[in-house]
């Protein structure tokens, strides 16, 4: 049985979001809708991608909740 801990979409996730966050504080935003760089921002469209591939575990198509 797995677990978040050993989910290696939940891992990267995490991943992405700590790097997101980090990102955030360093321009002392709240949003990354502040940001001047937010539509060619990488690793906001990481982040994103991340969310979906920990969605659907890698899987093109549905999601699992």
């Amino acid at each position: 049985m797995s677990t978040k801990s050993d989910d290696k979409w939940e891992i990267l996730l995490d991943e992405k979001l700590a790097l997101l966050e980090n990102c955030q504080r360093e321009q002392q935003l709240k949003s990354c809708l502040n940001c001047p760089k937010f539509q060619e921002c990488t690793l906001r469209e990481e982040y994103i991608k991340s969310v979906y591939e920990s969605m659907s575990r890698g899987e093109s198509g549905g999601f699992e909740f």
